[in-house]
């Protein structure tokens, strides 16, 4: 394989890096189409930038209700 061959493999691989230096993981998840429109829906109507974040403010809501 050629260094350019390489090049794709090595970029994902760097920011993977830089997003776990933060303490951050990405992952992805295989849902039914309505779910990622519905994710969609919230983003707009929460002026998000993608669909993380509206997973993220779920999960801390959801934390936050759990712990009081």
């Amino acid at each position: 394989m050629s260094t350019t061959e390489n090049a794709p493999n090595d970029k994902f691989r760097a920011y993977r890096r830089r997003i776990a230096a933060k303490g951050r993981l990405q992952f992805i998840a295989d849902l039914p189409r309505e779910d990622v429109a519905f994710l969609d829906e919230l983003k707009e109507r929460q002026g998000l930038r993608n669909r993380g974040q509206v997973l993220e403010q779920h999960f801390r809501n959801r934390r936050e209700a759990a712990q009081q």
